[in-house]
């Protein structure tokens, strides 16, 4: 089958196309504070409601909104249940570090006791700040200390208002969420009657494609993830690393998203600071081990799971998603992560099926 030439008026048509899509970006760019909220919500909405259609037939619990509240509460108690865990443990683990580190810095770094020094310090310039606060009640150096003290406050207060802001984003993120959830397959089957009808075969096939490759992507990164915090802990389990296997599945969990793997380095060098000052051991006997792990369980991932599992889930090679990552993160930001792999599909798909005619041909082949 020969494609089809490039005629003037297909030019002018993908010109436009472009066009069309660089305004997209645009406003997703200018409306990024406002939509992001709706996103997360649909994403989360998305990961509940197998959990929602499940306890609405088979528990028996026919009311949406009852169901919803219910998964919500569910995966709140098993968050819940891992904070106590395993959260917890970990911190008062970590709220022993600065007795430690006062000790591996006496050890290895030949630290003294800084309290006589302070004492010292305060008897020689005492006379000195006595002479400077009484020069603070001139006009001048007063106006600098309420300027001061006024940055301050501000600082304080513009602190509270992102918090306040903080929480009322989160109360808005999950109200959209009910609000999808409550009515999900009307939203997520009765957006094509809003479609002209010539298109509306058009945007059902592409929107099949993003939603195949969405649901392969996610079982592909959680077995990857799933199968990278397995090896890590047993790693970890080998060279006796404190808190092994919680370290080992909680580097795991951070390879759900691309990039954030490297994150697990800050509580492994903390961990291994820790054992060296309780122990006694030389910290870095303790740390290159666990570098060591790290590097093979890397290489496992890179060489085996990622090309096997998720090469076989999507089938688009792992390079081609990790750049859709960060073009689309670096073009749009947080938006850009969570819509990358949506649009990257779509894009591939629109592509192979209208450019280069693959069903097409595929068809013609058959018959």
């Amino acid at each position: 089958m020969f494609r089809k030439p490039i005629t003037f008026d297909s030019f002018i048509r993908a010109i436009c196309y472009i066009m069309l899509f660089v305004c997209g970006i645009y406003v997703l760019d200018m409306l990024s504070g406002v939509l992001l909220p709706f996103f997360i919500a649909w994403i989360l909405a998305y990961l509940l409601y197998p959990l929602v259609r499940f306890l609405q037939y088979k528990c028996h619990l026919h009311w949406r909104m009852l169901a919803s509240v219910v998964a919500f509460v569910i995966v709140l108690a098993a968050l819940s249940v891992v904070t106590l865990f395993v959260v917890i443990p970990t911190v008062d683990e970590f709220s022993k570090l600065s007795g430690l580190l006062a000790q591996f810095s006496n050890k290895y770094l030949g630290g003294t006791d800084v309290a006589p020094y302070i004492e010292q310090f305060l008897n020689e310039y005492g006379n000195k700040y006595q002479q400077e606060l009484m020069t603070l009640i001139h006009q001048e150096n007063v106006v600098n200390a309420l300027q001061s003290v006024i940055g301050y406050v501000w600082d304080f207060l513009a602190g509270t208002i992102n918090f306040v802001i903080g929480v009322v984003g989160s109360i808005i993120v999950i109200l959209y969420m009910f609000f999808i959830l409550q009515d999900y397959e009307k939203i997520s089957q009765g957006w094509i009657k809003y479609i002209p009808k010539q298109s509306r075969n058009f945007a059902a096939q592409l929107v099949s494609d993003v939603e195949s490759g969405m649901n392969s992507y996610f079982r592909g990164q959680a077995t990857v993830a799933f199968f990278v915090g397995v090896l890590f802990s047993i790693g970890f389990l080998i060279i006796g690393f404190p808190m092994a296997i919680g370290l080992g599945m909680f580097i795991g969990f951070l390879n759900l998203v691309p990039y954030l793997q490297t994150v697990g380095f800050i509580p492994t060098i903390l961990l291994a600071l820790l054992k060296a000052a309780d122990t006694g051991e030389n910290f870095w006997w303790i740390l290159i081990p666990a570098l060591i792990v790290f590097a093979v369980v890397q290489g496992i991932q890179d060489m085996f799971l990622v090309p096997k599992i998720m090469g076989n889930a999507m089938g688009l090679n792992p390079a081609v998603i990790l750049l859709s990552l960060s073009v689309w993160g670096y073009l749009l930001g947080f938006i850009g992560l969570i819509i990358a792999l949506p649009v990257t599909t779509l894009m591939i798909s629109y592509y192979r099926r209208f450019i280069l005619n693959e069903d097409n041909a595929e068809e013609e082949a058959a018959t």
